[in-house]
Parts: structure tokens; sequence; C-alpha cells
């Protein structure tokens, strides 16, 4: 690797963050006005789909002949298990993201918690954005805080430093959940690793934004106590959301331990 690929490859958890962000404000610009309707957020996700395909191109053909050592990082689909395994395990990880920030919150300051409740109409609007959440925002984000960043470097204990460097990033990029987008940062970044596939992570990220999506429809049907503070964001799920979680990632760690 010469001199130039060297000082880029430090540059690239700063340049794939900042490209990250690019593509989201041209996304977000079609939502920007006072009454974004499903015209909107159609082209919301189109532009998303444009800013996937790129980033695709830019990790399958570009850096790998940049940087050789992403070549350990295979972007070949996974076994379905390994999806269906993951994406049961999400909600135990929502559900401890949650606790852990607010106990971590609530060692400074008091936490002052108010029921969850859902109008149909705010209901109405997060089903219309869970598209983008669920099923388009989760490679994008995992490509650029994730694939970008930390396959250029070789090294086990640089991969896991980018990975806390990108992890903070991520927080920031989501302002008011910084601490849970930083916890679940880091646990994509050390899957990905781990793993050696991005779609590991992509389909925990995906599950983690598909269980809150449910959640919202849970406290909407009013089936259950839910509570919340919106500074930093924190949604408690009531008893039987925990026990679900815990059943839904027995069956999907059984899943994955047997098949491997």
């Amino acid at each position: 690797m010469n001199q130039a690929a060297r000082f880029l490859r430090l540059l690239m958890p700063i340049l794939s963050a900042a490209y990250d962000i690019a593509i989201i404000y041209v996304t977000a610009l079609p939502l920007s006005g006072d009454y974004p309707g499903f015209g909107c957020e159609l082209l919301t996700w189109l532009i998303t789909l444009a800013g996937i395909t790129l980033s695709l191109y830019l990790v399958h053909r570009v850096e790998p002949k940049v940087f050789p050592s992403a070549r350990d990082f295979s972007l070949k689909l996974p076994p379905m298990y390994v999806f269906v395994g993951l994406l049961l395990i999400a909600p135990l990880w929502l559900v401890t993201e949650e606790y852990l920030v607010y106990g971590i919150t609530s060692l400074f300051h008091t936490v002052e918690l108010e029921p969850l409740t859902y109008t149909t109409d705010e209901l109405r609007k997060d089903l219309l954005s869970s598209v983008h959440a669920v099923l388009l925002a989760p490679i994008l984000e995992e490509l650029c805080f994730r694939q970008m960043a930390i396959s250029p470097f070789r090294r086990r204990r640089v991969q896991i430093v980018v990975c806390v460097v990108m992890a903070l990033l991520f927080g920031v990029l989501h302002v008011r959940n910084f601490p849970g987008a930083f916890f679940s940062a880091m646990v994509y970044g050390m899957v990905f690793i781990w793993s050696g596939s991005i779609w590991c992570s992509v389909a925990l990220h995906a599950g983690r934004n598909l269980t809150a999506t449910l959640l919202a429809v849970y406290s909407w049907l009013q089936l259950g106590d839910m509570r919340m503070t919106e500074i930093p964001v924190i949604i408690l799920p009531d008893i039987k959301v925990v026990i679900v979680s815990l059943l839904l990632a027995i069956v999907g760690g059984y899943l994955l331990i047997k098949k491997r």
C-alpha cells in the first residue's frame, strides 16, 4: 500500500460518516415541508436506494482496490437462518438497550417517565416512515458506518478502535438518542467485525428498528403499559414485552448455534 492510500485509510472513518450524513441530508429534503405526504416519502425511499446502490459499488469495486484488507469482509449474503436468528435476537437487544440507557441516565439525574401513548395519526406517520427505517436506512448506515470505515483496517484492535469512533459519530448523528444510538452502533460494529459480513449487522439493525415499530403498534392497541422520556429518548417496555423478547432471543440463539 502506497503512502497516499495509508493516509486515506486514516481518513476513512470521517469520510464515510460525512458521506452518510450528506446522503441523509438529501433524503430528508422531501420531508422538510409542513405536510409531507406519501409522494415525499416515496421520493425519500428512491433517493436512499440510489445512495445504497452507489455505496455498494464503492465497497465492492473501489474500496478493495485501494485497501486490500477490505476483501476480508464479504458482501455475500449469509444463509437465511442467520437473518432469522438475528431478527429474533433483535427485540431483546432493544429492550436491553433501553434499560441500559435508563440505568446509566439515572446515575446522573432523576429520569421522569411518562406513559407512552399513540394517536392514530401518529401511528400512521410512524408506519409510513418505518419502511425507510426498517428496509433502507439500516443498509445505508451499516455500509457507511461499518463497512466503509472499518474494513480498510486489517488489525483487530484497530478495527475495534474505529468501531468506537464510529459509534460516537453515530450517536452524535442521532442527537437526542445519543446513548442508545452509541450502544447500538457498538453492537452492530462488533457483529460486523466478528462475522465478517455487513449483512449480519444489517439484520440486527433492521430487527431493532422493526421491533420499535411493533412496540408503537403495541402501545396504540393499549396492550400493555409502556413509559418513555424524550431527552434522552428512552422507551421502557413492560414485563410482557421483556418476556416475549427473551423467548424470541432463546429461539434465535438456538437456531444460530444449532446451524453453526
